[in-house]
């Protein structure tokens, strides 16, 4: 009998350790991803492109040892590659068709990356610029990240960030609340990115580094500044570029930590950027010479392949992506979604179409899927317009302004037209547009601010989120614009009122923390060679404070020597327009550029 429980026992142990090594072998560990998002750097702002100017030495190695897609296409502007990235939409469909003016932010019904990894077991991470709305339920914070470090609006030194911040021992926001930062931008979201994996523990990761580098104001350490100051650059460049090699050493800095930590092999590391380039190129039209390097057509804000076909690199060793294999299938930022949740094994089921498409099987296997199609448009306006600044990418062909047609294979630079001797492919891109274009139009609608919620209350509404009337008007959407004063913009807020009760307004021209009395002017900031100062900021003495929420209108006398005018209102729950603006005490209209709102 003893004899026999003991095999029994041993029997129990042999199947059970056979069931644990099965168990491990289904159940491979997840690769972490790290996905890489810098600001206004175009194709041509790498070495490894032939920029014999710039230097990136570290890229131009990663480059030859990662897989790049050589086809690679994102939206013109800041806005609409963000949002596409995450929720593998294009802008039209998800409300980010703009980067200001109240069609910058991410409609809080759509599914992000962030959510789908974070319900997956991942631990998910944001660093650097979000630029899909700074007021509840529109934070990166709101959308599925569990840590996030970010700067406000589309920009360090916008109209929505911390006030007096130059990218250097700047203050920003740690999930929602202000915190004082040493060291320049780029060094900071980096350390903030590796402080993340530090305490990730055995849990998968996913973290999203959006740089706020190399967006303008050029801003850049001195010494990155004195690289360059000999180069063939016009002045602004030469800052633009000591950008880049900033951002070279510190993507230097992370891949050195991930190997020397053992998490290389196991890591998704992407590397790419959100539009063409803002300062690679500079045309001379007196010389009549162009500076710098740029092999494309246009730059940021192009429909051309210069505003939105940018540099991707993708490291993956332990998932076959390695070898310094380029892979020239079209591609684009709304893949990502789908195709890193497939790298990762996660059964990713979409709440909404996708524009995007799972392209694991091309990277990892070298399928092809030469009969797609894509869009790419310039809206910048309140509402989509069709015709408006369209390109139809399907492999190497382009179809710009719906007539156009160029194929990228044999005219990089986009100069012979050849839609004449293709007329079925033509109409065959043209037709795709139409039905595409129709597909997105019950999907157009702003995202209003949120008041009263429980969530964020106070809430702060910056005029960078004003729907203009009319609609092409201008809108102060940076600090320097602010200290100025000058811009007069009429217009309005769709808000939904979370809560019924009452309501407290403080209207201003100034930010709460900049501790300025409404009247107050400003000191000039000085540039340097390497840092862009600000303007002297205008005193404006004000008369009045208005606030009109629908037809129902408040107004209060104003004591400039206060730091905003203040009056309340009884509201009901709803949606409705908020307007909010100042008269001066020579009769004139002033918008309040900052409107704090208080449920009480």
């Amino acid at each position: 009998m003893k004899i026999r429980n003991h095999i029994f026992k041993l029997l129990r142990i042999f199947v059970l350790s056979i069931f644990a090594l099965y168990s491990c072998q289904e159940k491979p560990q997840k690769p972490n991803i790290i996905l890489i998002v810098t600001d206004d750097q175009g194709y041509g702002d790498v070495g490894f492109h032939g920029n014999h100017i710039v230097r990136t030495p570290r890229l131009d190695a990663f480059a030859e040892e990662a897989i790049e897609l050589t086809n690679f296409h994102v939206g013109t502007t800041c806005t609409p590659t963000r949002a596409g990235m995450m929720t593998g939409r294009n802008a039209n469909r998800n409300g980010t068709w703009h980067t200001i003016a109240g069609a910058s932010i991410l409609n809080d019904d759509e599914q992000t990356i962030a959510e789908v990894f974070k319900t997956s077991g991942y631990r998910t991470a944001m660093f650097g610029k979000w630029h899909l709305g700074d007021s509840y339920p529109y934070r990166p914070h709101d959308r599925g990240f569990d840590e996030a470090f970010y700067h406000g609006g589309g920009g360090v030194q916008q109209t929505p960030d911390y006030w007096n911040n130059d990218y250097f021992d700047d203050t920003y926001f740690r999930n929602g609340k202000p915190e004082k930062t040493e060291g320049y931008c780029t060094d900071t979201w980096f350390n903030e990115l590796i402080s993340f994996i530090e305490t990730s523990g055995e849990a998968p990761f996913f973290a999203y580094l959006a740089t706020n580098a190399a967006h303008s104001p050029f801003n850049v350490p001195e010494n990155y500044h004195q690289l360059y100051e000999n180069a063939e650059l016009k002045p602004h460049q030469i800052n633009f570029y000591g950008m880049l090699t900033n951002l070279d050493d510190n993507f230097g800095k992370l891949e050195d930590y991930l190997k020397n930590k053992g998490l290389f092999d196991n890591t998704v590391l992407i590397y790419t950027t959100d539009n063409g380039t803002a300062g690679g190129v500079a045309w001379d039209k007196t010389e009549k010479k162009a500076y710098g390097f740029n092999p494309l057509r246009g730059a940021k804000g192009s429909h051309y392949d210069g505003g939105h076909r940018v540099p991707f690199l993708m490291s993956w060793p332990k998932g076959g992506l390695h070898g310094g294999k380029k892979i020239s299938e079209l591609s684009a930022h709304v893949d990502l979604l789908p195709t890193l949740t497939s790298l990762a094994g996660i059964a990713f089921e979409p709440e909404k179409p996708l524009d995007g498409t799972d392209l694991s099987a091309v990277w990892q296997k070298g399928e092809s899927k030469p009969d797609r199609m894509l869009v790419v448009d310039t809206q910048r306006g309140q509402w989509p317009e069709k015709y408006k600044n369209p390109c139809v990418l399907q492999g190497d062909w382009r179809l710009v302004n719906h007539t156009e047609l160029y194929n990228m294979q044999t005219d990089l630079a986009q100069k012979n037209d050849v839609s004449a001797s293709h007329p079925d492919k033509v109409r065959a891109m043209q037709e795709f547009y139409d039905s595409w274009w129709e597909s997105t139009r019950d999907d157009w609608k702003h995202s209003p601010t949120f008041i009263g919620a429980e969530e964020e209350n106070p809430v702060l509404i910056t005029i960078h989120d004003m729907h203009p009337i009319p609609e092409n008007d201008d809108i102060p959407w940076n600090q320097d614009q602010i200290r100025k004063g000058q811009m007069d913009a009429k217009g309005y807020y769709e808000i939904n009122i979370a809560q019924s009760g009452l309501y407290e307004f403080h209207l201003s021209r100034w930010p709460e923390e900049s501790g300025l009395a409404l009247s107050d002017s400003v000191a000039e900031v000085p540039s340097t060679d390497y840092i862009y100062g600000l303007s002297r900021g205008e005193s404006v003495s004000f008369e009045s404070a208005f606030v009109k929420i629908g037809d129902e209108l408040e107004s209060v006398a104003v004591d400039n020597t206060a730091s905003a005018a203040r009056l309340q209102m009884q509201l009901e729950k709803g949606k409705t327009r908020l307007e909010a603006w100042f008269q001066t005490t020579t009769g004139a209209w002033f918008p309040a550029y900052y409107i704090t709102v208080n449920r009480n």
